[in-house]
């Protein structure tokens, strides 16, 4: 896995992913929560090839920007990249668009784990209630 490594997914924005599905809002727009999950699992699917068997990754911060409105129909594309990696922490530059422009923008941070370690870790939490 090396930097520079880019990932471009597009969708068209549904009831689904508006403010008002979401909670966000009041407002039949796509919601900023929508977004980040599209910058998420753009970022995200962009170096799963590059993962051993049995690793994921899971997101641990973001630090975004939603700059304009967009409407049910629309379609919007986002695009991720690589910026930095130090051991198992990844940094991506995400970027949304439609076809007005830019409408979201900001950076996304993973770290590579084990799935299996990571569930198990997770799960303890049920006996500990």
């Amino acid at each position: 896995m090396e930097n520079g490594i880019k990932n471009t997914v597009t969708v068209t924005v549904t009831e689904r992913d508006t403010a008002l599905s979401h909670g966000s809002g009041t407002l039949r727009v796509y919601a900023t929560p929508a977004m980040a999950a599209l910058m998420e699992s753009t970022a995200m699917d962009s170096v799963s090839p590059f993962l051993a068997e049995g690793e994921t990754t899971v997101g641990t911060a973001l630090d975004i920007r939603h700059l304009s409105a967009t409407p049910v129909g629309c379609t919007v594309t986002c695009e991720s990249e690589l910026t930095e990696i130090d051991g198992r922490r990844l940094v991506f530059k995400v970027r949304v668009s439609d076809v007005g422009g830019l409408i979201g923008e900001g950076t996304h941070e993973r770290f590579i784990i084990s799935a299996e370690k990571f569930m198990d870790k997770a799960e303890s939490k049920l006996s500990n209630k």
